[in-house]
């Protein structure tokens, strides 16, 4: 099997990753949807793309289950925009994801022979 090339693995996520990476982001501030996406890819070095397709999606979903909040505000550009904070509520859940998250990477690395140890 070849291995994936940075534009193949583009968009390729475990199913709440993106939450995951949406409540990591906002760890640091509020921010609205553009600022996240783009946090995330500038930080996966562009290996992970968000579209706003999935990204919107994930916001509601996570504000409908409390995790972050949303309030209206100004953007850079001087427009109108939603942003997003965390909750007390979503930190919880996020240090628990991570957790879990932790514990799969390590069993699936340990599998495929990467991991140390």
């Amino acid at each position: 099997m070849a291995r994936k090339s940075r534009a193949d693995a583009r968009g390729d996520m475990l199913a709440g990753t993106l939450d995951m990476l949406i409540l990591r982001t906002l760890l640091a501030a509020p921010a609205h949807g553009h600022t996240i996406a783009h946090v995330i890819e500038q930080g996966s070095d562009e290996v992970l793309q968000v579209e706003h397709g999935s990204l919107y999606p994930a916001l509601h979903k996570l504000e409908d289950q409390g995790l972050i909040a949303s309030f209206w505000g100004t953007s850079e550009n001087n427009r109108r925009a939603k942003y997003y904070r965390i909750t007390p509520g979503g930190r919880k859940h996020l240090t628990s994801e991570r957790n879990r998250w932790n514990l799969l990477a390590g069993a699936v690395g340990r599998l495929l022979g990467t991991a140390a140890g």
